[in-house]
């Protein structure tokens, strides 16, 4: 009996520490006992190259979320930076400079905010929310509101090539920027710095961290992070418009936060966030070969996000009640 009691709270210690990882295997079992494709090449492949924009722009957000910040407006600046790219290419400007100055744009936006949010301490959840508005609006300037196609042909093979006829380039740019943020936040001073700005503010402060340069930078990072993910989605589509971005910053924030990593700040990784938008895809890929409705989707997609969140606070209350 004792046996049995222990092997249940292991089970729940298991459930509340990868509560994400937990739900994916549940899918995959799921999925074991379905007559689809699911379990093909061709379809992982797929599943993973459907999530990898947002994976792009995840590991962005994950490091200013480690640091203590918010940014919502990666949305907008992923349609405005695929804009730009696609607008340059039109105007016969080499495809290499005007993904740069895309990725400049992104830049230039991050810099904004981070002096905003750090410097001119305002609350990054309204600065970058309207700072998403507004360059949904000058995207929807750009395109008078209308997808515009790329003239460049080697544009669209930027993310639909294939590596060896069988990865995707696609997924190949989101493994490297994996890599990238991966490094900064475990081996690097400055990741350090962002967990314990993020942790706490003013210990950090009083440690010797440079702490307004270092955040500010974060925002600057994911700029770029997201410009990167705008130019590879209208790569992959082979066209701009407005309307892509328009629930990105929640979905991507909302998947980061299902795989760990806290608003509060201090807590996360780019692993974590990977798994935390694998669940999006591998949920979504699942519920698309099962034929399930749309709209059904979407109240299904809201249970396991609420339930995913409900065992993250539940194991953050033993925590407490262990202490």
């Amino acid at each position: 009996m004792n046996n049995n009691i222990n092997i249940g709270k292991k089970l729940i210690n298991i459930a509340t520490k990868q509560k994400a990882v937990l739900a994916i295997i549940v899918i995959l079992v799921i999925m074991l006992f379905s007559k689809t494709n699911f379990y093909t090449a061709y379809n992982l492949f797929d599943m993973v190259k459907s999530v990898s924009v947002l994976m792009i722009l995840a590991y962005g957000v994950t490091l200013v979320l480690v640091a203590g910040g918010c940014d919502l407006s990666i949305g907008g600046i992923m349609v405005v930076s695929g804009i730009v790219a696609i607008k340059l290419m039109n105007a016969n400007v080499p495809m290499l400079i005007s993904i740069l100055a895309a990725l400049l744009v992104g830049a230039v936006v991050g810099a904004i905010n981070g002096y905003l949010v750090v410097y001119q301490n305002t609350e990054p959840f309204i600065i970058t929310l309207g700072m998403g508005m507004l360059l949904t609006g000058i995207a929807q300037q750009l395109t008078d509101a209308h997808p515009i196609p790329c003239n460049n042909p080697n544009f669209v093979k930027l993310a639909n090539g294939k590596l060896f006829n069988t990865i995707p380039n696609l997924v190949i740019v989101m493994l490297v920027v994996f890599i990238i943020i991966h490094y900064i936040l475990r081996y690097t001073s400055f990741g350090r710095n962002c967990y314990a700005i993020g942790g706490d503010y003013e210990v950090a402060k009083y440690s010797g961290i440079s702490v307004l340069p270092t955040k500010a930078m974060t925002f600057v990072i994911c700029g770029v992070t997201a410009a990167l993910g705008g130019v590879m989605l209208s790569s992959m589509l082979n066209s701009g418009s407005s309307t892509y971005g328009d629930t990105t910053a929640l979905v991507v924030n909302c998947g980061v936060v299902v795989g760990g990593t806290s608003f509060a700040g201090g807590i996360g990784s780019a692993p974590q966030s990977a798994i935390g938008l694998l669940v999006f895809g591998v949920l979504q890929n699942s519920m698309n070969m099962l034929g399930i409705d749309a709209y059904v989707q979407q109240v299904i997609q809201g249970i396991v996000i609420v339930a995913i969140i409900c065992l993250d606070c539940y194991g953050r209350k033993r925590k407490r009640e262990a202490v």
